[in-house]
């Protein structure tokens, strides 16, 4: 059964306290918070003061995605608000290895993000560093976009990479994913999936949860 984390991002923040109890009582895994910064990605959206007021009121791990480049300036802030999981992006890492183990000195779990158009062959020599391999299955920096086909390809690229170097590492998909596909992206392998809009526009998000774990 995949682990479902649903991204706050597409929350109501006029409501997130409401959501995110909401969350708590469901069946989610992971809340999963989108962190972007004007500059890797073109827009913004929140950072420590959000973290630092949820921190306390959320019940399960907090997925931190770094949408930001030189993101170890930034790395103790975030486990200092709590997360559990710190995911930075191959494409924004001057020194990738260096960040990982930094993540991992701090007690995080630490995880690597490639956008649609990098190939999985860049991630051969960190795998063996890493928890969780985040692969975006759509452009990162804007919620509600379309599902990018090709990502079945490269989730089956890294499974296949983490099998045969026996790893253990977790594959995490973000984008586009709801009832609609969520079963053949676990199919290919993914053992975690992202979920936005299709869980926080759902009249029930609570059902959405329920049924793409079912899935």
């Amino acid at each position: 059964m995949a682990i479902v984390s649903p991204s706050i991002l597409s929350s109501n923040f006029a409501y997130l306290q409401k959501d995110i109890e909401m969350l708590n009582e469901s069946e989610a895994d992971w809340f999963h918070i989108d962190v972007m910064d004007g500059v890797f990605v073109p827009n913004i959206s929140f950072g420590f003061p959000i973290l630092h007021s949820i921190r306390n009121i959320v019940k399960k791990p907090l997925d931190v995605h770094l949408m930001i480049v030189n993101p170890e300036r930034y790395v103790e802030r975030f486990r200092d608000a709590g997360a559990s999981i710190i995911t930075v992006h191959y494409e924004a890492c001057a020194d990738l290895k260096r960040t990982i183990d930094l993540i991992h000195s701090c007690g995080v779990k630490a995880g690597v993000s490639i956008n649609p158009e990098t190939p999985t062959a860049v991630l051969r020599e960190i795998l063996p560093c890493v928890d969780l391999v985040l692969i975006m299955s759509v452009h990162p920096g804007f919620g509600g976009q379309k599902f990018i086909e090709d990502s079945l390809q490269k989730i089956c690229e890294v499974k296949r990479m983490i099998s045969e170097e026996n790893l253990s590492c977790l594959i995490e998909v973000d984008g586009g994913i709801g009832l609609g596909n969520v079963e053949k992206v676990v199919r290919a392998g993914a053992d975690a999936v992202v979920a936005g809009a299709a869980v926080f526009s759902a009249e029930s998000p609570e059902s959405i949860i329920r049924d793409m774990k079912k899935l």
